[in-house]
């Protein structure tokens, strides 16, 4: 997973990035990791905030979807936030900590994926919920 490029799999682009690589993938768990920095658009008085923690649980979303693309030989596509469910965040990581994501395919029907998503920052989950994400027929653009 070293030579993947997040920026092969990922609709987004600098400053919208909220994940820094991909480091796990199988069908059902896709693992990431995030480096908090100082400049980044969700860091507020130098913690991360919650809309920061949601968007690195989709872009985990997007990455799993956008390596599974890559394996096919498809191009990526932009996937939506459809539903989210049950969202506790109990600490707002650091400008400095690295954040690990891992979603858990729990159902997939057509182009819909609900996923299972948890947040932890040296060692202690921060964040969880349930995250419904629809795929798109729209292919990313540079």
């Amino acid at each position: 997973m070293e030579n993947v490029n997040i920026y092969d799999l990922l609709p987004q682009r600098p400053p919208f990035v909220m994940v820094d690589r991909i480091v796990y993938y199988d069908p059902v768990i896709t693992r990431t990791e995030f480096n908090i920095t100082k400049d980044n658009i969700f860091v507020n008085k130098g913690k991360m905030s919650e809309f920061g923690i949601i968007e690195n649980m989709a872009q985990t979303c997007a990455a799993r979807i956008g390596y599974m693309n890559r394996l096919s030989g498809e191009s990526v596509k932009i996937g939506v936030i459809g539903a989210i469910k049950g969202m506790e965040i109990t600490y707002l990581p650091k400008e400095g900590d690295t954040i690990e994501t891992v979603i858990e395919v729990i159902g997939e029907a057509m182009q819909m994926t609900m996923v299972k998503a948890c947040v932890t920052c040296q060692g202690n989950e921060i964040a969880h919920c349930e995250m419904k994400i629809a795929v798109t027929d729209h292919e990313a653009t540079d």
